[in-house]
């Protein structure tokens, strides 16, 4: 269980240097809408496990959890700024996690939204890549916020 605690926390580390390095992230979409699952680690107040929607740092990857519930679902592109400033603090808002680097057994790593953007900034800072954005004035502006809400 540890292994594999350490295994998906690695796979998202890596998911983080690899979206920020190519400002892309992959998520997988069908006439209904985005890939989801459910939480195995986090529940809402009545005990039910809480939704997440899946993401991928590379095409592949995604492409190869196209199978069985997922079978009807194409990869889909989205630009990392969008993905921070709009999926993100959408499904904060929602009160959904995100899922990242799914494998084929559906294992993946389970993030709050508002903290991935607080490992996306930090990641952009050390690698001075700034984004631009519709509603924040760069990184430094849309970190400050998350940062202000998480208080």
């Amino acid at each position: 269980m540890f292994q594999d605690f350490i295994t998906l926390k690695t796979r998202h580390l890596r998911f983080v240097k690899t979206v920020s390095d190519s400002e892309i992230v992959y998520g997988l979409k069908s006439k209904n809408g985005y890939a989801t699952s459910s939480s195995t680690q986090y529940e809402d107040d009545v005990g039910k496990p809480i939704g997440m929607i899946c993401f991928w740092a590379e095409k592949v990857r995604a492409k190869s959890c196209a199978k069985d519930d997922w079978k009807k679902y194409k990869v889909s592109e989205i630009p990392l700024a969008e993905f921070m400033e709009n999926w993100c603090i959408g499904m904060a808002n929602d009160g959904l996690l995100i899922g990242t680097q799914f494998d084929q057994n559906l294992l993946g790593h389970e993030v709050e939204p508002l903290d991935l953007i607080l490992e996306l900034t930090s990641e952009l800072k050390s690698i001075e890549k700034d984004l631009n954005f519709k509603k924040f004035n760069g990184i430094a502006d849309l970190e400050k916020q998350v940062k202000e809400i998480n208080e």
